[in-house]
């Protein structure tokens, strides 16, 4: 039964998305060079990281992008033993990244006996247009591309630093 007044209507949906690279570097070896949240070095997409020294729950990092345009990310949960942290972006310019309420988990597994590594990259975010009827550049569509196109690009780049050791 409707009841009047009600109107029917679809909004967003959370998205989620999980990006995975092998690395030829043991899990120590990658977790050294991801460990300290305030560090993107690593990441291609980042011209620099401004932020408090260590790695404690709540603090923020602000990410300059080579494309223009900032990241604030928090850090909601850290572990160096599961060398695994979460980050959460709870306020976003949909125009650097068409999405909002985006959290992410970044997790270093052993292979092969922990020879080598994988690095997992998990997100969840919902497209950049919160109503009804979004606009081509911020619907579900655009939104999981520019997520996949940013953790693609980050976890290459994680790749290349680790193996070349710079």
């Amino acid at each position: 039964m409707i009841m009047p007044g009600l109107a029917l209507a679809h909004g967003p949906t959370r998205q989620k998305h999980t990006e995975t690279i092998e690395i030829n570097a043991t899990p120590a070896e990658v977790w050294k060079r991801i460990e300290n949240f305030n560090d993107l070095s690593w990441n291609p997409l980042v011209a620099k990281t401004e932020g408090e020294a260590g790695n404690k729950v709540d603090q923020t990092r602000t990410a300059t992008l080579k494309s223009g345009g900032t990241l604030t990310e928090s850090l909601y949960k850290y572990d160096a033993a599961k060398m695994m942290y979460a980050t959460l972006l709870p306020q976003v310019d949909v125009k650097v990244l068409p999405v909002t309420n985006y959290s992410s988990y970044l997790t270093v597994k052993p292979l092969e006996g922990g020879k080598r590594a994988q690095v997992e990259w998990r997100s969840a975010f919902y497209r950049g247009y919160p109503n009804n009827d979004p606009p081509p550049e911020l619907n579900e569509e655009a939104a999981i591309k520019a997520v996949q196109a940013f953790s693609h690009a980050a976890l290459e780049g994680l790749k290349q630093a680790v193996e070349s050791g710079s």
